[in-house]
């Protein structure tokens, strides 16, 4: 049972005392971004040493970020990642994509878990049993930190795509349909990290082809 007022670490203390540790938590970063990988991070916590102002990383700046990103390198029991790119979230489709990224990276774990708390919807094919949480990323420390590493990790992605491609200016929005983002695809048409599921990519690409066939 989970007692009102236990905090973050509440549900994995309680499925520790219930035999089924450690427990994990799973969650992704960039399923809505219409350009570069999707990354999912399953990351186990040890609750008595709790880390100290895990939230959904998209509520925190991203110098808060990169600071509980260092922690909990540095403290959990154990982190891992997985990511799928573009082609391969076009092929699958996003929450296919969404699915494999998080059975991928708690497959990854040096440290088997014994349950895995995930964000939002069930991920099946799990080798262990698990638990959908709405809003986990904010009510479980475990799903926090992994929501913060899917992040960072996905963010510094972003940042070496963009020494690649610096017409589309990746660093600054992430690879996300921001205006920025969908002026510099209208003007060059989509890169090879473009995701083709997204209307506003295959748009900027029928554009672009339609210029090409003016000149």
């Amino acid at each position: 049972m989970i007692r009102p007022g236990r905090g973050a670490y509440g549900y994995e203390r309680a499925l520790v005392r219930a035999g089924l540790g450690p427990v994990a938590g799973a969650d992704e970063a960039g399923r809505g971004a219409c350009a570069g990988p999707l990354v999912a991070a399953a990351v186990i916590l040890n609750p008595d040493r709790p880390i100290r102002g895990l939230d959904d990383s998209k509520a925190m700046s991203a110098a808060a970020r990169q600071r509980l990103y260092a922690e909990i390198m540095k403290r959990a029991v154990a982190v891992a990642w997985a990511s799928v790119e573009a082609a391969e979230c076009d092929e699958l489709g996003m929450h296919q994509a969404d699915l494999h990224a998080l059975r991928r990276a708690v497959g990854r774990l040096a440290v088997p878990a014994g349950f895995v708390i995930t964000d939002g919807f069930p991920v099946d094919g799990l080798a262990t049993p698990g638990l959908a949480m709405w809003k986990g990323d904010k009510v479980a420390a475990c799903v926090s930190a992994a929501s913060i590493v899917a992040k960072v990790t996905r963010d510094r992605m972003m940042t070496e795509y963009d020494a690649t491609y610096p017409q589309y200016g990746f660093a600054i929005h992430k690879g996300y349909n921001t205006r920025l983002h969908q002026g510099a695809l209208d003007e060059h048409g989509p890169s090879p990290i473009h995701r083709w599921r997204f209307e506003n990519v295959r748009l900027s690409a029928e554009a672009a082809s339609a210029r090409v066939k003016q000149l």
